[in-house]
């Protein structure tokens, strides 16, 4: 996933995004821990596609947090 492809998206959709790539990260681990993990690269990929999504979310949560301070002055 690109950054510039989940800006575009809303903030409940990358809530929900956040949840499938929490779990799918979990069965992962759990694959990994059983030797079943087909494809390892994919831990790795998970884990910053959820980073990429936390980031946005924070980001969103501080602009909106400046602009309601900026309206109380």
């Amino acid at each position: 996933m690109k950054a510039k492809d989940l800006r575009l998206r809303t903030d409940s959709d990358l809530m929900s995004e956040l949840s499938s790539l929490k779990e799918e990260l979990f069965s992962l681990r759990f694959q990994n821990a059983t030797g079943q993990l087909e494809n390892p690269m994919r831990i790795r990929e998970c884990k910053k596609d959820y980073a990429r999504i936390k980031t946005i979310l924070r980001q969103r949560e501080l602009e909106r947090a400046g602009e309601e301070a900026n309206a109380r002055n």
